[in-house]
């Protein structure tokens, strides 16, 4: 196994205690949905105000609960929620049933990720010449910062139920090393599970009950899997020959996604074994492992399929220009979201903006 791994657990605190889950009120709301040019299957544009604006700044990122209930996203507008007439860049928290909308954070530096219970959201921002994370929480409204007791904290990832976050600590100025932290907030332990002598990119990827944390060394491109339950960590999963760059674990903890070459592979974590999925860059798999979300390495066609594992099938998620990040996928494939700075995904989109979709396909 390659890189400096470690285990250690540390006490350490949160800035104050976030208020327990509740039911979201209902509120009325008109959205903007339609159909894609050439698909015919149903479309929503979700970065819009309660009463169906469109937005006047640009929206990105977008993750979706493992229900498909709740989707979170940044955007710049100033006419979605109230609060922002400056324009800055915050964190957006939409029930979908209900439309109703929340301002949780502000000033995100990269695309916010959701707990599959869509109760708290997690973003990183810029403290003075540092980083830190955030956890947002949708029936509080606001977010509070996780103590770090490195200079930098940054790349979290959530799971299911929002009580562990795994993110990546930068240590020194100028940084010089780096090492993957996960944070149990409700006992207020932290846990060090690999330092690295380097900064390259490691992106964590936690499960949905937290025993399972995915990372990348970024510099050897190996991808390592740490288990709670046996306190043990196994790599490079992809094989000691073979360079990886981690995408994400599912929910469920039962697959892994990496990419290697011009080629994605979904890790069978019970078994060992590699699914490999050709000429497709992998963006995100749903919860229970068995739906991939990818962009065709052949750009003449559409920009965003969804393939079932298990048949072997796709489906169009956008035919337009399109982007999306990990978590864009509810269980079953049901939901996609994604972003886009096309005009004809719904009628009338006029804003000329950034603006982020969710595809149902049931």
């Amino acid at each position: 196994m390659r890189g400096v791994l470690g285990a250690a657990i540390v006490v350490c605190a949160v800035t104050t205690a976030l208020p327990g889950a509740a039911s979201a009120d209902p509120a009325g709301v008109a959205r903007t949905a339609g159909a894609e040019v050439g698909t015919g299957v149903g479309v929503e544009r979700v970065s819009v105000a309660p009463d169906g604006t469109q937005s006047d700044g640009g929206s990105t990122g977008g993750a979706i609960t493992t229900d498909g209930r709740r989707i979170v996203f940044s955007s710049s507008a100033t006419n979605i929620a109230p609060g922002n007439a400056a324009g800055s860049e915050r964190v957006y928290l939409r029930d979908e049933p209900s439309g109703q909308l929340k301002s949780v954070g502000s000033y995100p530096i990269a695309s916010p990720v959701i707990s599959g219970d869509g109760e708290y959201a997690a973003y990183w921002v810029l403290l003075f010449r540092d980083t830190k994370v955030k956890l947002a929480q949708w029936t509080a409204g606001s977010s509070i910062g996780l103590n770090c007791d490195a200079l930098n904290c940054s790349q979290p990832s959530l799971s299911g139920d929002g009580r562990y976050v795994a993110n990546v600590a930068t240590i020194g100025r100028p940084s010089t090393s780096q090492r993957i932290d996960v944070w149990d907030w409700h006992a207020n332990t932290k846990q060090e599970l690999a330092w690295f002598d380097h900064t390259a990119p490691s992106r964590p990827s936690i499960s949905g009950d937290g025993r399972f944390v995915a990372y990348q060394n970024g510099r050897t491109k190996d991808v390592f899997l740490w288990d709670r339950d046996h306190g043990s960590t196994s790599g490079p999963i992809e094989g000691a020959a073979k360079e990886a760059t981690l995408v994400q674990i599912s929910e469920d903890g039962s697959k892994l996604v990496y990419l290697s070459g011009t080629d994605t592979y979904v890790h069978d974590v019970s078994t060992g074994t590699a699914h490999l999925v050709p000429n497709v860059k992998g963006l995100a798999i749903d919860p229970t492992g068995n739906h991939l979300l990818y962009a065709p390495n052949d750009t003449a066609g559409p920009s965003l399929k969804l393939r079932d594992l298990t048949a072997g099938t796709d489906e169009i998620v956008s035919n337009q220009p399109a982007s999306a990040g990990v978590d864009a996928v509810s269980a079953g494939g049901r939901d996609v979201v994604f972003q886009s700075t096309a005009d004809d995904i719904v009628p009338g989109d006029t804003n000329g903006k950034s603006d982020v979709f969710v595809r149902r396909f049931s």
